[in-house]
């Protein structure tokens, strides 16, 4: 059995919409976009993660880019392969001559259905995996901030990633009642392609939007430490030639509303169906936001103002999933909720 010890190298991996995160041996090893980029020809991988980000938007016929995820689950399964495999090599820098045998933990999102369960697992196998198992983002998340979930007290968290919203009200090492949207960063992305598009009859590409998201993306339309006007390039639909505009916070604040509040609606209706037991722990504890969305300027103080519940947002938010997947995984023998 120790020899197998040996031999077995344990990795915990939060495969998400925008990245893929592992954790080896305690420490976040590969921090990598989600993307796979192809030889058109020889259907050859040549490039992943932030290598194959860059030439998102602008390949040739050549190449094609392709995001392995939609909307939290697999949709292209031999990509995923490819990627979980790249990922994968990265963790031991290409070093090693004999590829160890795996065990993963995997998060997925909670509102999977069974085959999409399946797609994970099976892509994970092919990857090299010999023993998989699976966990709930919110879960991993709960975890991965530092709550206790084993104790009988009701904590909520909304992990907004790139595809999926989940919204999980988590109890005695289960999820008691959650919802999960589709309505994520990827929207906000494509809300803030369809605005500029609309407003300033300029097109930009999705990378473009992301960096305004980034940069001067708010969920409020008065902030008191407002960013800076963001300059933005594209190309102007009238004309066709490149130009530059700078757009503000308030304006990404109005273009975001409708999406945001689709998020509120579903925090609305989890609270709707939460125990009551369990919505007075809410009452004492608050909400957590995980996740790359919970970054979004003023979220948290309008999550606060339409559910008058405090909102704590956690520390580095987009690892709390990957920090969590790897505690679960040095305690796969105590953590019931670990599917596998």
């Amino acid at each position: 059995m120790g020899l197998f010890n040996w031999f077995t190298q344990e990795i915990a991996i939060d495969l998400g919409t925008a990245n893929t995160l592992i954790i080896h041996n305690d420490k976040v090893v590969v921090d990598e976009p989600s993307i796979v980029a192809f030889d058109r020809t020889t259907n050859k991988v040549i490039a992943i993660g932030r290598h194959a980000m860059q030439m998102e938007g602008k390949t040739h016929d050549n190449i094609k880019t392709v995001r392995p995820l939609r909307d939290g689950v697999i949709a292209d399964f031999t990509a995923a392969e490819h990627l979980i495999r790249g990922m994968v090599k990265l963790v031991n820098n290409g070093k090693s001559w004999f590829f160890p045998s795996l065990r993963m933990v995997v998060c997925i999102p909670s509102g999977i259905t069974e085959v999409e369960k399946r797609a994970v697992r099976d892509s994970a196998e092919i990857a090299g995996a010999k023993e998989v198992y699976l966990i709930h983002e919110p879960m991993a998340a709960a975890v991965g901030i530092g709550i206790d979930v084993e104790e009988p007290v009701g904590n909520m968290i909304i992990d907004i990633g790139g595809g999926t919203t989940e919204i999980a009200v988590i109890a005695l090492s289960g999820i008691v009642c959650d919802q999960s949207i589709r309505v994520a960063g990827d929207n906000f992305d494509s809300d803030i392609v369809q605005y500029i598009r609309r407003q300033h009859n300029i097109m930009i590409g999705e990378r473009t939007a992301e960096k305004i998201k980034i940069e001067v993306g708010s969920a409020l339309p008065e902030l008191q430490d407002a960013p800076e006007d963001f300059p933005v390039q594209g190309r102007d639909l009238m004309t066709g030639i490149p130009k530059q505009i700078t757009v503000s916070y308030t304006e990404i604040a109005h273009c975001l509303d409708k999406s945001i509040s689709k998020i509120e609606e579903a925090i609305l209706k989890a609270l709707e169906i939460t125990p009551p037991e369990l919505s007075a722990d809410i009452y004492q504890t608050g909400i957590y936001l995980t996740g790359g969305g919970a970054l979004l300027r003023g979220l948290d103080k309008r999550v606060q103002a339409k559910t008058k519940l405090p909102v704590h947002i956690a520390e580095d938010p987009l690892r709390a999933v990957v920090r969590g997947t790897g505690i679960a995984l040095k305690n796969i023998g105590r953590f019931k909720f670990l599917m596998q």
